[in-house]
């Protein structure tokens, strides 16, 4: 499979996600002991029974939901290893709210190519994806 197959993969799998099922997704991991994941519900997780358990209770705060599509910024890599950066447009319902919110995500996802195809190895996905001049240090106290 190529990378582009895998992205369509991808993009079912996350969808999939966004309705509070997050075995499709999982299934693209890599479940090797440097896998990562960072993303707005918990800290960094790292090896596969954190990220398997990030995965898990990140897609359980979604219900009723899709990404209604997944803008490339940049595409880096080689035969073996890809770096994608993207913006994710969500629409969905989180944690115990009954409406369906729309959001953005940026992410970086790294993708390597092993004996299974490609799986990711890395993940980061967060909410900031306009410029706010407190910069990252916003909502802080000091």
């Amino acid at each position: 499979m190529d990378l582009e197959e895998f992205v369509q993969q991808f993009k079912l799998a996350v969808d999939e996600f966004a309705k509070g099922n997050s075995e499709p997704t999982k299934a693209l991991f890599s479940h090797g002991d440097d896998v990562t994941l960072a993303n707005p519900f918990g800290p960094i997780a790292k090896g596969w029974d954190e990220v398997s358990g990030g995965l898990s209770y990140a897609s359980s705060r979604f219900r009723d939901g899709e990404v209604t599509a997944i803008e490339r910024i940049a595409e880096y890599g080689s035969d073996a290893l890809a770096c994608l950066v993207d913006r994710e447009h969500w629409q969905a319902k989180v944690g115990e709210r009954q409406d369906i919110a729309t959001f953005e995500l940026r992410v970086t996802t790294t993708v390597r190519r092993g004996d299974t195809g490609w799986r990711i190895v890395h993940r980061h996905a967060d909410p900031i994806t306009t410029f706010d001049p407190s910069g990252p240090m916003r909502g802080s106290q000091g």
